[in-house]
């Protein structure tokens, strides 16, 4: 406040803005403490933000594009430049994907999971974090369906070719299966129109 000749609401302010933005902690009744930047701390101080975008006309749709772009640039990065050992992981989380087929609670997580190996893959912390915040934000957006066993099935059918791109390192055909995946879930969950 003496350095810089401003009262205690301004320095409440600067603080709040610093944790915001993610760079400082603050808890009730102790000093504020430094925090190092990553990707989640950046994503997550932008959730209400993106809650209330999510509200707003086309809010959902513009999400579930992004999600697309993002999700088309992992599968091509993945295709070409994944290693063995993270295709092993991906393929690991494909077979658990398909035990839970029939449950639509515990294969929406494995689906999840899924599509988090495949993030995981790039070897990229903000790729990661993007994927785990806008995941995040649309899964609430939607509900399980009453009937989920063919839907399920389609969608693991879709992580199996898109896996079996991986394997033959096919980038162009990763993204052709990714696109063709993500439009199936945004008909299964995306918002319905009467005519």
């Amino acid at each position: 406040m003496e350095m810089f000749g401003v009262g205690r609401p301004s320095i409440r302010e600067a603080l709040y803005q610093l944790e915001r933005m993610g760079l400082v902690r603050i808890n009730t009744g102790e000093r504020p403490k430094v925090t190092r930047p990553t990707p989640q701390n950046m994503l997550t101080s932008l959730t209400a933000t993106a809650r209330l975008l999510l509200e707003q006309p086309q809010g959902v749709i513009h999400f579930e594009q992004a999600r697309l772009f993002l999700e088309m640039g992992v599968a091509r990065h993945v295709a070409e430049f994944a290693t063995p050992a993270a295709i092993h992981d991906i393929g690991k989380a494909l077979g658990e994907n398909e035990a839970t087929i029939p449950r639509a609670r515990a294969f929406a997580m494995t689906d999840v999971a899924f599509h988090r190996a495949l993030t995981v893959a790039t070897a990229n912390p903000i790729f990661l974090a993007m994927h785990e915040a806008l995941v995040e934000w649309l899964i609430s957006q939607r509900q399980l369906p009453a009937d989920p066993e063919t839907g399920n099935r389609r969608a693991f059918n879709d992580h199996v070719a898109l896996f079996q791109a991986i394997e033959r390192r096919d980038p162009e055909l990763a993204g052709q299966v990714i696109r063709r995946h993500l439009e199936h879930a945004w008909q299964r969950f995306g918002p319905k129109t009467t005519t």
